[in-house]
């Protein structure tokens, strides 16, 4: 082999590690946002439930209206925050999630209420989503954990700083939030 061959295949096998790097930060951004697509639709249900069990605890406990605006207001923070950073997102989050717990308290008070049957339907969705929340938030993170690896470990970090990758928030609990780690629930 001549040296001309020799530098054409170190040549080649530079490019094809590069189109490698590349499509690989590619693939995990495409992750990143698609689990947090996941997240974004798990809020939604979320935000949706939280009107339909206001109105059913009003209907049992109407003088306790600190609660139900707490709530309300906390609701609609965190359905704005959600075109902010995922940082903002997540604290506004954790604002709504101490508001219900103060209204799940609140129907401690009303032994009709816990007996509701749509109340406790409304309770079991409202815990089925906290969960699946709880799940696509750890996804998130593993895949921007993944991603922001590679983007810092060498060589990638020399592709990815070639082509602007950026690394990615996680979604995580803010460290004065300590309440905010518990699940919402009653326990009956």
């Amino acid at each position: 082999m001549n040296t001309t061959t020799i530098i054409l295949i170190v040549l080649a096998v530079v490019v094809l590690w590069a189109i490698f790097a590349y499509n690989r930060f590619i693939t995990l951004v495409n992750q990143a946002k698609e689990a947090w697509a996941d997240i974004a639709v798990q809020l939604k249900r979320r935000y949706d439930l939280i009107p339909n069990l206001v109105e059913t605890v009003k209907g049992y406990a109407a003088h306790e209206s600190s609660a139900f605006e707490n709530v309300t207001r906390a609701r609609a923070a965190a359905m704005g925050a959600s075109s902010g950073s995922h940082a903002e997102q997540a604290q506004a989050e954790n604002q709504l999630t101490g508001a219900l717990k103060s209204l799940f308290a609140v129907s401690e008070a009303y032994p009709d209420l816990k007996a509701n049957q749509n109340f406790l339907q409304l309770q079991k969705e409202l815990g089925d989503t906290e969960d699946k929340i709880q799940a696509s938030r750890r996804f998130y993170n593993t895949t921007v954990m993944t991603l922001n690896t590679a983007l810092q470990s060498f060589p990638g970090n020399v592709i990815a700083g070639s082509f602007s990758f950026k690394a990615m928030d996680l979604f995580e609990l803010g460290a004065d939030e300590q309440a905010a780690k518990q699940p919402v629930g009653v326990q009956f």
